[in-house]
Formats: C-alpha cells, structure tokens, sequence
C-alpha cells in the first residue's frame, strides 16, 4: 500500500510540471517558394567584369535555418564588403543592406517574371554622405554563371549609369 501512496504521488507530480518548463519546439524555418527565389546565387563564385578581367571572388551562403543570405565580397584591387538579404513575408519583397568602407546599399525588390532577382533603393557614400536613387538585378544565365550589374542615377544628366556589372563562375576546387 505504500508503494501505491509513493507512485500516486509521483504521477501527480509529473502532471504538475507547469508547461513552460517543457522545452518548447524551435520555430520552423524559413521556408516556402518565396525564401528559395535568390538560390541561384548560392555559392562560391569568381567574378569578372564583362571584359573577362577578374573581379574579386564572393562567397553567398545561406544561413539561419534558411532565412538570411549572406554574401561576402574580397575584391581583386583589396576592397571588401557583405551583405545580408532575406525575403520579408510581411511586405512580400527581398531586402538588401550592403556595407563596404565607402558605401552603404539598401534596397528592396522581387522576382522578375523573367527570373532575375531586381532590387531598387539607395546607395550612401560614407564619406560625404552623398545619396542617390541605385538598382541591382542579378540574371541567372543558362551557362550556370549569374550577371550582377548595378546603376546609379545621376541627378546632374537625370539618366542611370552603370555602377558595376559582373559576370559569377563558380569557383572550381583544385585538387
């Protein structure tokens, strides 16, 4: 009968652990369409300008359980930079912040119809602080490269100039 006594009480015990006690299941992550449309930029990629001179290398990966792209850059004259890019559910568009010493890019966008990721926004320079109108789209090519190629607006001429445009390869390991 003790024994009885002892396992009832156990069990009222164990029914009184409060719920928040318990471990609670992590949040799933990202996922859906939606967070899968800048995939195609995934990797280890070297770059060239449209000439065939090399770039820089930049390394985008995905992280977060799924919910952030991070890009970063290492230029072939020295320069660096990163980003991160994440899709918004709340306003259904991609967002960029881009931070290199000289420049701060923040831009948002979409999904072409055509394929290619298309972002617009701003471009700061740290330096003097100047800011001006600056877009971005990144084109997936049927050879397995993306096109990366960025303007900025000119307030003077009221046209979009070139910025930068890329060509990514994937980066080949050597044995």
């Amino acid at each position: 009968m003790n024994r009885i006594l002892q396992l009832a009480a156990l069990s009222g015990f164990l029914v009184a652990i409060p719920v928040s006690a318990q471990q609670a299941p992590p949040p799933p992550p990202c996922q859906g369409e939606a967070f899968a449309q800048f995939d195609f930029w995934l990797g280890t990629w070297e770059v060239y300008d449209p000439s065939g001179k090399y770039a820089g290398e930049n390394v985008i990966r995905k992280k977060q359980r799924g919910c952030l792209i991070t890009e970063s850059w290492k230029g072939a004259g020295g320069s660096t930079g990163e980003s991160y890019n994440f899709y918004n559910p709340a306003t259904e568009k991609w967002q960029q912040l881009w931070v290199s010493p000289g420049t701060i890019i923040d831009y948002e966008g979409g999904l072409t119809e055509a394929g290619s990721m298309k972002l617009e926004g701003t471009i700061t320079y740290t330096g003097n602080g100047d800011v001006f109108p600056f877009r971005g789209e990144w084109t997936p090519n049927e050879d397995g490269t993306v096109t990366q190629a960025f303007e900025q607006y000119d307030p003077a001429t009221e046209e979009w100039k070139g910025w930068f445009t890329g060509i990514y390869s994937k980066k080949t390991i050597k044995l």
